[in-house]
This record gives C-alpha cells, structure tokens and sequence, in this order.
C-alpha cells in the first residue's frame, strides 16, 4: 500500500509540474503574444483553440497506443513535448509559425493527459474515483497557478508598457525550464515498463491497436458516459467564455469580481473532487453523475437569472460542485466498464469526447447569443444536460458494487 502511495505522489508530482509549465505558455501568455504579432480577435481565438483540436485528433490513438507499447513509454513522449516545445516559441516570429507550434505542442496533453489517468487507474485498484479526482485535483492546481505566474512574468518585464518580444521569451523560457522539470522527475518512475509487445511484430501490435480501439468504441456504455462528460464540459467551456462578459457587461459587476466568480467554481471543484471520487467507490458512480448533471444544468440555467455577485458566487459555487460530480465519477466509471488492458483506449476516448465538448461549448453559446438572449441561451444548453440525465440512467445499464 505504501508503496502504491509513493508512485501515486510521483504521478501527481509530474503531473502538477506538467500542466504549470502548460498554463505558463497559455494564458495570458499566449493570446498576448497573438495579438503582439499583430493577430486580430478571431485569430487570437484560433490560436486559443488550435491545441484542443490536436486533442481531438489524438487522445485516442495515444490511449490505444499505451495500451500496445506500455503507458510509461507513451507518457514519456508525452513529457518529452511538455519539455521542449516551449522553447520552440522562441523563434516564433509571426503568426503563422505560433499556430503550427502551438498545434504540435497541444500533443503534450494529448498525449499525456488520456495516458497518466490510465496509469493511475492501473494503480488505483478499487480506489479508482479517489485517486483519479485527487490526481485531477493536482494537476488544476497546476493549471491554476500558470495564469498567474505568467503574467507575472511579463508584468515585472513590462512594467507600466505593452510587453516586448524578451518578456514572451521569459515566459516562454519559465514553461520549457517547468517542462524539463517534469520529464526530469518522471525519469525515476519510468522504469519496468510493462510494454505489452516484445518482440511479436509490427504487425501484431498493430492489430492490437486496432482492436483494442474497435472493442472500446462498440461498448455503448463506454461512448454514453464519455458524451456525458462531453456534454458537462460544454457548459463549463461556455462559462469560460461568456461568463466575464455577461458578468462585466450584463450584470454590472467589475473585471476583479468576474474573475472571482471563476475562482469560485475552480476551488469548489478542486475540493470536491476527492471527496465525491472516494463517495463514488463506497456507493456507486452512476448516481453521482446523474446528480451533477442535474446540480450542473440548474445551476448554468440560473446565471443570467441573477445580477448580484454574492448570488452569481453562490451559484458558482454550485456549479463547480456539480462540476466535481461528474468528472470525480466519470473517468473512474469508464475505467470501471472496460478491461484492464484497454484502460489507454477508453482514457483517450474519454479525453477525446472530453475536448469536443469543451471545444464545442463556446461555439455554441456564441451561436445562440447572436441572436438570443443569456437567459434563453443559456437555459437551451442547460435543457441538454437535464435531458441527458435521464438517457444516461436509462441506456447504461451495469452492476455496480
């Protein structure tokens, strides 16, 4: 047991490092830097979304692929992109080059992200809820302290003036030294890999990519729960699109007291998740995800209801709790459906569905927007969370211990 615990330290470790050096070379490092080249506000989002694109094209191959080779080695290349792609941006130049860059670096996550949560639920036995949201918690820390300390970065360098090409490098060099750090550290848990092909062939280790790919997609119990997921990270992909401006713009509240509102949510979410992780291991995920759907859709549907910032906080909060629900059972119930040797695939058709909603969430909420209301638009989203809930209850049928 305590042997499982350090490795699951470590894990968390690389991964805490893994995800701040990603958040340094992302916000507001990277839309700054966009808009210094010259890019435009549609660029500027381009250039935003191209990685979760790369995410969509690639979680899952990357999943199946760890299933065939061993996860270690898959993570590693994994690492290897969190390591060095930041010092790529360095002799970025113009606009153009900062997408192509910014694609490939998106393989970090898509790599990684699908890869490490199979590793830990290869660890977690039946403790697979916990140790999945305590691992998710850490790496949002992670996530959440790269915003700022970049743009601490390029503020210290600026001063009272617009940032410099140098203030960029700066940040750029603080993400790829975070990177290496975390590809340093990960060195040490990287040995005795269980690949599961030596040498057996090309051939076979590709059949058994391809299979292992077909037998987690026709599970449909597997495909339903990831779309709840997807479905869940859509609003939250709304929210942080549109809530500060609906917040600032709408509402009447200050740019401090919108950002606040986001906080809000992140930090529920981050200390719920453990707690709902370990709840879904003792009494069954299937309950709790349908509950945070609910919890997340009133919630989302109650936002342009409300113009007071102690409400909207309340209902922050409450949306990151619903938040916690779902993503603290979802994982952890897909890893439940599949069989061991494929927890890579499923992780990465977890991911996958994971990035379509979270990519899809502003499309549609700025669609709806153009031409409704925040109270219609918002209520249309959160009707599709309602209404999955119960096709969720109704299709996956499992036993549950």
């Amino acid at each position: 047991m305590t042997s499982i615990l350090s490795h699951f330290t470590a894990l968390c470790t690389v991964g805490f490092f893994a995800r701040l050096s990603y958040a340094l070379a992302r916000s507001p490092v990277l839309p700054l830097f966009a808009l210094y080249l010259g890019a435009g506000p549609e660029a500027i989002g381009f250039a935003g979304g191209v990685s979760t694109v790369t995410g969509i094209f690639f979680k899952l191959p990357a999943g199946a692929l760890s299933d065939v080779i061993g996860r270690k080695r898959t993570m590693l290349i994994g690492l290897l992109f969190f390591a060095f792609m930041p010092f790529t941006y360095l002799l970025v130049k113009n606009y153009t080059l900062l997408i192509i860059i910014r694609f490939i670096h998106g393989l970090a996550t898509a790599v990684y992200g699908p890869v490490s949560m199979a590793v830990v639920a290869d660890v977690a036995g039946l403790k697979k809820g916990e140790m999945l949201s305590w691992f998710s918690s850490v790496t949002i820390i992670g996530n959440l302290l790269g915003a700022p300390l970049g743009g601490f970065i390029l503020h210290r360098g600026a001063g009272a003036a617009s940032p410099s090409i140098a203030d960029f490098q700066y940040a750029y060099l603080a993400s790829g030294i975070t990177g290496v750090l975390s590809l340093v550290l990960a060195l040490g848990i990287l040995r005795g890999d269980g690949a599961r092909e030596h040498g057996k062939g090309l051939a076979n280790a590709f059949r058994k990519f391809v299979s292992g790919i077909r037998e987690v997609l026709s599970d449909r119990r597997i495909a339903i729960t990831s779309a709840m997921e997807g479905l869940q990270n859509m609003t939250v992909g709304a929210l942080e699109a549109f809530l500060p401006i609906y917040a600032v713009k709408v509402a009447g509240l200050n740019e401090f007291q919108a950002g606040i509102l986001w906080g809000v949510q992140v930090v529920t979410t981050i200390l719920s998740k453990p707690i709902m992780g370990k709840t879904s291991d003792k009494y069954g995920r299937k309950a709790l995800i349908s509950i945070g759907l609910i919890v997340c859709a009133v919630s989302f549907g109650l936002f342009p209801v409300f113009s007071s910032f102690y409400l909207l906080m309340i209902t922050a909060a409450f949306f990151g709790l619903g938040e916690a629900l779902v993503q603290s059972s979802g994982a952890a119930f897909v890893a439940d459906l599949c069989k061991e040797k494929h927890f890579g695939t499923a992780m990465g058709t977890f991911g996958t569905i994971f990035d379509i909603g979270h990519a899809g969430g502003p499309i549609l909420a700025g669609f709806l927007l153009a031409s409704h209301s925040y109270l219609f638009s918002f209520w249309v989203m959160a009707a599709l969370l309602l209404l999955a809930a119960p096709v969720f209850v109704a299709t996956v049928k499992v036993k549950e211990s």
